[in-house]
């Protein structure tokens, strides 16, 4: 697999003074599968990317490499290395390589692989979704102003990105007001009778129903693209000289509305505009304390600041500014697979960092231009990096103040539960209904770092009598933690995934649901949890919320200022509101799907037979065997299935 390239005598040495011998080393690093010193001296010095892989065959770590040789070697250094580094290698039971024509090739692979497989060791940037933009359509006499998220697929113009969903709703809701576009969906567009409410609060000019010229909200159109583009200036150009002229018209109604539009602009260039800089530039900035990262991204546009995002990587401990830097820019710009990531022309940095020129040449041939990474800027622009990194000074410091406010409240609630050791993983149950409907247990999950999003589960709850909160309760902390019990290794259930069983459980409920909980873990043969239960005050006030201890039946009331009881609440929250909202999914989407899709047999035509046959779906579930069995196309077998589908 590799081929072994000339070595010069240098690089012949410096192997010698960081290689042990074979048995040494298999001392030294008892999970190796192979013989670590032939590895080594048979490996290439061409330009590759290995993956580090342990005894479970996962893979741990991956990384690129100008030299592979040398690379790889660093690792296995008996001194100089940080405390992750050499718990990293203690795990490593086999390496792959992958060698590639070139070290840019090598980055790209590295990038893909990592974003592929999310290897524990490696700086993982954790918020890779698709960044939202303002979508204008083109198809139609009318266009519509929308916020579109995804594959930029549709005919029309795409302004942004823009750095999350708020910034986006926020700038449709500020167009609303100054230039009337409309921005509702095409399908309640087409459908309309009359002007809705935007119409009447002068937020849209009712195109729906031909109260509008295609002239004027064509200009209407106009003036928005202009703004999106970064051209306010000449929109209120615009906007005076139509005042001018309504004016002189004596048309003061119409010249206040383009007064009301002109002081509109004027207020929304105050907050966005950032310069007489005409380009598209991206402002990152980093600081790091106490093992945590903090990347501050800008996004300006033609001069407007959209705003700004804070990232904060996982696993940056141990990690140098420049590591973190090139891993961050690598994975947030450079990928092979996706096309709605804007990569501007100008990317200022407020750190140096290794890769530059690779990363400045792969983001030349995927975005069609000319990329530019800076960190040595004067003016304006180290302006612009100062106020980056002094948001992200202000967001690591919030960062690590709530850090130490959770962990605080962990060791209040050790002491209040008298807890052998302080809790490091929580989580909590809550069951969700409308009347018995479309019923959704969640779990929520804490560490020591607050809430574990990425751990957070729902069940669907089927198969029980509706509105049983009991039977909601136990189905699903049964498939919860089923996997680790003797009767789950049993059944074959499988661990995978982030499962761990947690220190404290958190029921949502009284008596009752505590009684299911503990009955399932005495079933399933766990005792290490400790179990409790929260249930309102009276008046649903937070400041009478009461604890259930599940071994004495004990009720608790902690004190309002109580830091363990505000870290109880809060996962019970977080608990209602998962539930509630997947509750919410579940029952809508259960409401848009038709009782005859769940029939086995019965397709599209013979659904629209049916329903035509009888006026609609109360009339199908009235009718007998015989009646159905009449319909064309419905045999006497399907028509007992119907029917059975209905009346049992």
């Amino acid at each position: 697999m590799c081929d072994k390239a000339t070595e010069s005598p240098n690089e012949q040495s410096s192997e010698k003074l960081s290689l042990e011998k074979a048995s040494s080393k298999k001392k030294q690093f008892p999970s190796l599968q192979f013989e670590l010193e032939a590895f080594l001296t048979d490996l290439t010095t061409r330009p590759g990317v290995y993956r580090m892989i342990d005894a479970n065959d996962i893979v741990i770590y991956i990384g690129k490499a100008k030299n592979l040789k040398n690379r790889v070697s660093s690792y296995f250094r008996k001194s100089g290395q940080t405390p992750k580094t050499t718990v990293m290698v203690s795990q490593i039971a086999k390496i792959e390589i992958v060698i590639t024509h070139t070290e840019s090739e090598a980055l790209l692979l590295e990038n893909n692989l990592i974003k592929t497989l999310k290897p524990r060791y490696n700086i993982l940037l954790r918020d890779d979704k698709s960044y939202p933009y303002i979508f204008l359509s083109d198809k139609d006499n009318f266009p519509r102003l929308a916020f579109h998220r995804g594959a930029r697929n549709k005919k029309g113009r795409y302004f942004g990105p823009y750095p999350n969903g708020h910034s986006v709703k926020s700038s449709l809701n500020l167009l609303q007001k100054l230039f009337p576009v409309r921005q509702c969906e095409d399908s309640f567009y087409k459908n309309r009778s009359r002007a809705c409410l935007q119409y009447q609060i002068k937020r849209c000019k009712a195109p729906c129903v031909d109260l509008v010229s295609k002239e004027e909200y064509a200009e209407d159109v106009r003036h928005t693209v202009l703004f999106l583009e970064g051209k306010s200036n000449q929109v209120i150009d615009e906007l005076v000289a139509g005042m001018e002229k309504a004016a002189q018209n004596l048309e003061y109604e119409k010249a206040a509305t383009y007064r009301d539009q002109i002081a509109g602009l004027r207020r929304l260039q105050e907050k966005q505009y950032v310069s007489n800089e005409k380009g598209d530039l991206d402002i990152i900035a980093i600081e790091y304390q106490q093992g945590v990262a903090c990347i501050q991204l800008f996004f300006v546009r033609d001069g407007l600041n959209l705003g700004n995002k804070s990232f904060f990587p996982k696993n940056a401990q141990h990690q140098s500014i420049s590591e973190l830097l090139s891993a961050f820019i690598a994975q947030f710009y450079i990928s092979a697979s996706r096309s709605d990531r804007f990569v501007p022309a100008t990317i200022l940095v407020s750190h140096p960092f290794d890769d530059r020129q690779i990363i400045e040449s792969i983001l030349h041939e995927q975005s069609g231009h000319k990329v530019e990474i800076r960190d040595k800027v004067r003016g304006e622009r180290a302006r612009w990096l100062q106020m980056a990194q002094t948001n992200a000074q202000t967001a690591l410091m919030s960062r690590l103040s709530n850090r130490a406010s959770v962990v605080k409240r962990f060791e209040d609630l050790q002491d209040v539960l008298k807890m052998d050791s302080m809790p490091e993983r929580l989580e909590c149950f809550d069951i969700s209904h409308s009347s018995g409907e479309a019923t959704v247990a969640s779990c929520v999950v804490f560490d020591q770092s607050g809430p574990l999003k990425s751990a957070y589960r729902r069940f669907n709850i089927d198969n029980i009598t509706p509105g049983d909160d009991y039977a909601a309760m136990h189905q699903a902390l049964t498939r919860r933690y089923l996997r680790f019990s003797k009767v789950g290794s049993q059944k074959g259930e499988s661990k995978k995934g982030d499962y761990k069983l947690p220190d404290l459980l958190v029921i949502d409920g009284g008596k009752g649901q505590v009684k299911q909980a503990r009955e399932v873990m005495q079933a399933l043969q766990i005792s290490s949890v400790k179990i409790i239960g929260i249930t309102k005050g009276e008046g649903r006030k937070a400041e009478l919320d009461t604890l259930l201890l599940s071994e004495t039946n004990e009720k608790v009331i902690l004190p309002s200022n109580s830091k363990a009881m505000h870290l109880i609440q809060h996962i019970r929250d977080e608990a209602h509101r998962f539930a509630i909202t997947g509750h919410k999914n579940r029952r809508a989407k259960t409401r848009k799907t038709s009782q005859l899709e769940k029939i086995s047999g019965l397709g599209p035509k013979r659904r629209q037979q049916l329903l035509k046959q009888f006026g609609g779906l109360q009339e199908v579930t009235r009718a007998g065997v015989e009646d159905l069995a009449k319909i064309s196309g419905i045999s006497k077998l399907l028509a007992q299935k119907i029917y059975d589908h209905f009346h049992h």
